[in-house]
């Protein structure tokens, strides 16, 4: 992991003056090399020592250190590694897009970096152990909630999906402790996804919560938690990312399901083939 991938990851755990320190040091990192700690501190208006614990909590012995590993991703970023063109290549025609691909390609880095392969086996492995698989997500984040639902029917795993709590509530009523309940919220705050996840527990049933990198509610009552790391200063942007990151790492959950038995694999198949009669003129 870069330093800057490092950054963007973990900036929904920061303080707001961490953020801020995060937040600048991204958005001038080319410029880095050129600041002490004492003149990266006055441009932000914070203390010195700000400037160092920063540092130390991200796991440097000091700003040397972050400014060499900074430097180094910068380096890093300009070479592409020999495999991605250099924006001044790419036509002005095209990029607009290239950027917006090559945010994305960021995010699901990050995404993928918080997310280790235990957990996401460990979320595979109680989804395909499940007698049922509850999803849910309210506004936004029930279009994920949907899409994986159909996925995880596709497989022959049995899924019980509602966009409506109440709705939900009645169904965990019949839940057993194997199952599963599938939460959806991109920030985690929604009192009645939290309502949910208590009555699942008193269920015995497993909690998975998928939201952003942060300390959130609905989070603190996972049994296992996805997290999703995507950020941007441009509030149109933001969102994009948040999606294409957050679909990236249910495609990793899926493969893992289709990967781990020869059941569902079949199924998937059969399936595909009912399916495709009905959307034939």
């Amino acid at each position: 992991m870069t330093a800057l991938v490092k950054l963007r990851s973990e900036r929904d755990r920061m303080s707001a003056i961490e953020r801020r320190i995060a937040d600048f040091i991204v958005e001038n990192a080319q410029l880095l090399r050129d600041y002490s700690s004492q003149q990266l501190a006055n441009a932000l208006g914070i203390s010195q020592s700000s400037v160092v614990k920063f540092c130390q909590k991200l796991g440097f012995k000091g700003y040397p250190d972050l400014k060499l590993a900074i430097n180094e991703a910068v380096i890093r970023a300009d070479s592409n590694g020999g495999t991605l063109p250099s924006p001044e290549d790419v036509p002005a025609a095209t990029a607009q897009g290239y950027g917006l691909w090559l945010r994305k390609s960021e995010a699901e880095e990050a995404t993928r970096l918080i997310n280790p392969p235990g957990t996401l086996t460990a979320v595979a492995e109680a989804i395909g152990r499940a007698g049922t698989v509850f999803i849910i997500g309210l506004g936004e984040d029930d279009l994920h909630a949907r899409a994986l639902a159909l996925r995880l029917a596709q497989l022959g795993i049995l899924t019980v999906h509602n966009f409506d709590a109440a709705h939900m509530t009645a169904s965990l009523s019949a839940a057993k402790p194997d199952d599963v309940l599938l939460a959806f919220s991109e920030h985690g705050l929604q009192p009645a996804l939290c309502q949910l996840a208590r009555h699942m527990r008193s269920q015995r049933g497993t909690v998975v919560t998928i939201t952003r990198h942060s300390a959130n509610a609905l989070r603190a009552l996972a049994d296992l938690a996805l997290l999703v790391s995507a950020h941007d200063e441009r509030t149109h942007i933001e969102p994009l990312l948040y999606h294409s990151a957050l679909q990236h790492l249910l495609d990793r959950l899926f493969i893992r399901l289709f990967d781990a038995d020869g059941g569902r694999r079949a199924r998937l198949q059969q399936t595909l083939e009912r399916i495709q009669p009905l959307l034939e003129p």
